[in-house]
């Protein structure tokens, strides 16, 4: 049986002038974007600018949404009622979904992004938060996150579709969470190393974590950073490395 992957983006990070990452060369590669809501980046013209070149390439839009922080980049550890946070989410959402629509697409899945996704593998109340905003904006739409984390679970437990999500250019810790940003193995670069333990991954279902050890990792989708250094060649040596290994590049969504 022939392995079917997703391959995902962080897209639309910029902000006015400032520009994170090739969106129009990444958006050639992947199957999903998940693009910049405005809380951690992004602005609304950037957001139209993504959703119109995705919808042009049936690349699918996910609204990444993160805290209200474009200062940190949606980096920082923040504490926030859950009602809040929910209002948050849902904000963003509804934003990206409109200007998506205003070009003849929609938004198709929610991932978060940075801190906030780090919190809801643990932390019940902030994944509460989230799968609510979405449960009460569109509760067809599948949340993706990190396999085994409370956002998953609780998204599980309330009806939404769940798909797992694993990290090309991230370390692992032995438990499976991610090796946290700035410690040694965090961030990996080098293509060729990433290409291969990308095909390891989706062929075999495991990968070595910072510590050496074997970490299972059963993903339907597969995430390359926009902000990565040479993200773009990253993205398209794990295309091709997935593609000369039999793998199905096909959205979820």
């Amino acid at each position: 049986m022939s392995v079917i992957l997703d391959l995902n983006s962080d897209l639309g990070e910029g902000f006015g002038v400032w520009q994170l990452g090739d969106d129009m060369a990444l958006l050639s590669i992947v199957t999903s974007a998940n693009v910049a809501c405005g809380f951690h980046g992004g602005d609304p013209t950037i957001m139209r600018r993504v959703c119109a070149e995705a919808i042009s390439r049936d690349v699918s839009i996910g609204a990444h949404v993160g805290y209200r922080d474009l200062a940190g980049f949606g980096r920082r550890a923040m504490d926030i009622e859950p009602d809040r946070l929910a209002d948050d989410v849902l904000y963003q959402l509804a934003a990206l979904d409109g200007i998506a629509r205003s070009e003849g697409g929609r938004v198709r899945y929610v991932k978060p992004h940075g801190a906030l996704y780090n919190r809801t593998v643990t932390d019940p109340a902030q994944a509460g938060a989230v799968v609510a905003a979405v449960s009460a904006y569109d509760p067809s739409l599948p949340m993706l996150g990190l396999p085994g984390s409370q956002l998953l679970r609780q998204a599980d437990e309330v009806g939404l579709k769940t798909v797992r999500e694993a990290f090309a250019d991230r370390g692992y810790q032995s438990d499976g969470s991610l090796a946290k940003r700035g410690s040694p193995g965090a961030l990996v670069t080098d293509p060729t190393m990433v290409a291969k333990r990308c095909v390891k991954m989706a062929t075999t279902g495991q990968v070595t974590a910072v510590d050496g050890g074997t970490v299972a990792v059963r993903a339907r989708s597969l995430c390359v950073h926009g902000d990565t250094p040479g993200a773009v060649e990253l993205a398209r040596q794990v295309r091709t490395a997935l593609q000369d290994a039999g793998v199905q590049l096909s959205t979820f969504s």
